[in-house]
C-alpha cells in the first residue's frame, strides 16, 4: 500500500481560493468549459478550455445532466467504503478532514472528496466494488490497477470504445479477468479511460486481436463533464 494524503484540494463552501490558487468566485458571472476549478488545481495540465491530450483534442462542455441525492457524509459513515476505494488500486488515503458528499449519477452512486467526484460505484458481474473515476485517478496517480495503450488506441477510447488487446503494450501483471482497470496512455502516463477487464493483465499484453477491456467511463463522457 501507498499511503497518501488525499490530493484534493480544500474548498469551502464560499471560498473562491483553492490550495492557493485563485479561482473565480461562484458569485460572478464565469463561462465553466472543462474541468471544474478543483480539478485544475491539482493538475494544471486540465486547465484551458480544450482538454488537450497527446495532439488528440477533445470538445469538453458542462453536463446538463445533474447528480442526485447529494448528501454530505460524515468520515466515520463513509470510511469503509472509502477504505474499498482507495484499496481498489493500492493507496492508503487519509480523507479525515475532506468535506465528503455522496451523490447518484445515471444510476451510479459516487463519492465526493471537496466536492469533487472521485469515486464510483460499479456492478463487476459478481458484486458491485468501488473504483476511482479519472478525476480520482488523476488526483491520486496510482500505480496499481493499470493498463497501458500506444498512442493509436487514443482517439478510439477518448469516444468511449472498448479497449482492444492489440493496442496495449503493458499492463499491471496483477489484473485478473473482471477487476476493475484504468487505462493510460503509455508515453505520459496520462489516464484515458475506466474499465473492466476482459482477460489477465498478462495474456492483455499478449493478444493481437480482440476486446481486452470494456470500456465504462472515459475523458469526455458524462461523468467527466459533469458540474459540481
Amino acid at each position: 500500500m501507498v499511503r497518501r494524503n488525499s490530493g484534493i484540494p480544500v474548498r469551502s463552501a464560499n471560498s473562491s481560493h483553492i490550495s492557493g490558487i485563485r479561482t473565480p468566485s461562484r458569485s460572478r458571472h464565469t463561462t465553466s468549459i472543462g474541468p471544474s476549478p478543483a480539478i485544475c488545481a491539482f493538475n494544471v495540465s486540465i486547465a484551458p478550455d480544450a482538454y488537450v491530450l497527446l495532439g488528440q483534442r477533445t470538445r469538453l462542455g458542462v453536463s446538463e445532466k445533474r447528480l442526485r441525492r447529494r448528501t454530505p457524509v460524515r468520515y466515520k459513515h463513509l470510511l469503509d467504503d472509502i477504505n474499498k476505494l482507495t484499496e481498489s488500486v493500492g493507496l492508503e488515503l487519509d480523507l479525515s478532514e475532506s468535506f465528503l458528499e455522496r451523490g447518484h449519477f445515471e444510476g451510479r452512486d459516487l463519492i465526493l472528496v471537496d466536492r469533487v467526484p472521485v469515486g464510483i460505484h460499479l456492478d463487476s458481474g459478481e458484486g458491485m466494488v468501488w473504483f476511482p473515476t479519472l478525476r480520482g485517478i488523476v488526483a491520486w496517480q496510482p500505480e496499481r490497477s493499470w493498463a497501458a495503450v500506444d498512442h493509436g488506441a487514443i482517439p478510439f477510447l477518448m469516444n468511449g470504445a472498448d479497449c482492444m488487446g492489440a493496442g496495449i503494450h503493458m499492463a499491471d501483471p496483477s489484473l485478473e479477468a473482471g477487476d476493475m482497470v484504468w487505462v493510460r496512455d503509455q508515453e505520459h502516463g496520462k489516464p484515458l479511460a475506466v474499465g473492466q477487464a476482459l482477460v489477465s493483465g498478462d495474456e492483455m499484453v499478449a493478444m493481437t486481436k480482440g476486446k481486452a477491456i470494456q470500456t465504462l467511463h472515459w475523458v469526455g463522457d458524462e461523468l467527466w463533464e459533469l458540474d459540481t
